[in-house]
């Protein structure tokens, strides 16, 4: 059986935003988006690249870092002594002692403010740290660790406010790529995907931690993080897991609507985008755009895709660790097996592909050396940074004619292991005209600002 890896780590815009434009208090900055709004940024990156504020090492983990009030929160796991991860990475049998970190720095030196750490072993596969970026909000960080640790932190002390458990309060069985979906705060609840029966959504109090809704069965919660739209004139929480994707009522969990979308290996991993009544989504084998009904909650297929299918039949784009960008009718991500690509929403109809902002050479559309290729995408006014897996930040122009790269920089080394091939699958953040950026090793703060 061909074996893909996981991660999701790797949201749409919410209904109200959780911080002012110059944070990035949570996965994919303020809004969930992928928008970085600030100006002053540099046009194109210096040749030496970017001037370094600081660098300090970390541990590993895929859980990018987020910057709130001018500290940066990221997590990380310590392995215990004596232990040590499988050769084969998608082993998922061994036990692995480790400890789990949440770490609060100073945005300006690296310096670190508190940390707060508690015993966690593994038992999954790729046991290389925690995927979820804390999400902060109104003095609280919400992390969310791989075995499905859930805390509440004081954003300011690091003391704990409230803490879950998912296996033990849920029966909630650790994904195969461990607990991958970002803690979303809508008003005053804390949604989250969990697993179990009758639990793949959980809303919990944002304040106590006690439960408010629990939504939707099915055989693998999937990794997506839950995602904030507005459709048919009312706010909806959208939960794409093993199965299907649905739409709920965010303050009840009641499920508006469904739709029959079922990835491989149950890799539900992107967020939904929106754009206008249309909502893309897509993973490993699976693809489609829906059509969102205008006059109440619901929505019907345009168009789906399958990653088998070939030429002339073969459309969509089937992205892996990241999500992709929707920019005027056109969804620009990672394809499969590891190519940018350029699709057009309405249809699915493919572009263009290019290699170079993944691995940094072009290739032929079919080479197989970049499986499961990762480069994030994220807006600033109309060009993109582009952060790839080999740890360089790209600026780039995209549409629908093609790739036009501006300038890029190495910012890290890339420390994980990926089909034999050195990766580095984290978000970075983009706060106060910086770029963080974090691999196995360390996380450093570069500056953007003109």
């Amino acid at each position: 059986m061909f074996r893909l890896p996981l991660m999701a780590f790797l949201g749409v815009a919410a209904v109200t935003p959780l911080a002012k434009g110059d944070d990035w208090p949570q996965w994919m900055g303020p809004n969930r988006d992928g928008v970085w709004a600030e100006t002053g940024v540099v046009e194109q990156l210096p040749a030496g690249g970017p001037k370094e504020l600081w660098r300090v090492p970390i541990a590993a983990g895929y859980a990018g870092p987020a910057v709130a009030d001018g500290k940066v929160y990221v997590t990380d796991r310590v392995l215990a002594t004596g232990a040590k991860n499988p050769d084969d990475p998608f082993d998922a049998k061994a036990k692995i002692g480790s400890t789990e970190r949440v770490q609060c720095l100073d945005a300006k030196t690296g310096r670190q403010v508190w940390k707060h750490e508690y015993d966690c072993p593994y038992q999954i596969s790729y046991p290389s740290g925690p995927r979820c970026t804390p999400t902060v909000h109104a003095g609280k960080v919400y992390s969310l660790g791989a075995m499905g640790d859930l805390y509440c932190l004081d954003a300011g002390t690091g003391q704990v406010v409230w803490s879950k458990n998912f296996p033990k309060d849920y029966a909630a069985k650790p994904p195969m790529w461990g607990f991958s979906g970002h803690p979303l705060v809508y008003k005053n609840l804390l949604i989250c995907l969990v697993g179990g029966e009758g639990s793949v959504a959980v809303a919990f109090d944002k304040e106590t931690g006690k439960e408010v809704w629990k939504a939707l069965s099915a055989k693998e919660p999937g990794y997506g993080p839950p995602t904030l739209i507005e459709a048919g004139g009312k706010p909806q929480v959208l939960i794409w897991h093993a199965e299907s994707i649905n739409g709920l009522n965010p303050e009840t969990g009641e499920k508006y609507w469904s739709v029959p979308l079922a990835p491989s290996y149950g890799m539900s991993i992107m967020a939904p985008r929106k754009a206008g009544d249309l909502l893309y989504v897509g993973g490993n084998g699976a693809s489609a755009v829906l059509k969102l009904d205008a006059e109440k909650p619901g929505a019907t297929v345009v168009w789906q895709g399958a990653m088998a299918d070939k030429p002339p039949k073969a459309k969509g784009l089937y992205p892996i660790n990241m999500t992709p960008f929707v920019d005027g009718g056109t969804i620009y991500g990672v394809d499969q097996p590891g190519m940018f690509r350029a699709v057009e929403l309405g249809t699915g109809k493919r572009l263009w592909f290019t290699h170079k902002p993944v691995i940094g050479k072009e290739q032929d559309e079919d080479f197989k050396g970049s499986g499961s290729g990762t480069a994030f995408v994220v807006k600033n006014g109309d060009r993109y940074f582009l952060f790839a897996e080999t740890g360089e930040l790209i600026i780039a122009k995209l549409s629908r004619e093609g790739y036009e790269e501006l300038s890029r920089a190495k910012l890290l080394d890339p420390s994980g292991g990926a089909f034999g091939r050195k990766v580095v699958w984290t978000h970075p953040a983009f706060a106060d005209k910086c770029v963080f950026v974090r691999n196995d090793k360390e996380i450093a703060c570069f500056s953007l600002a003109k």
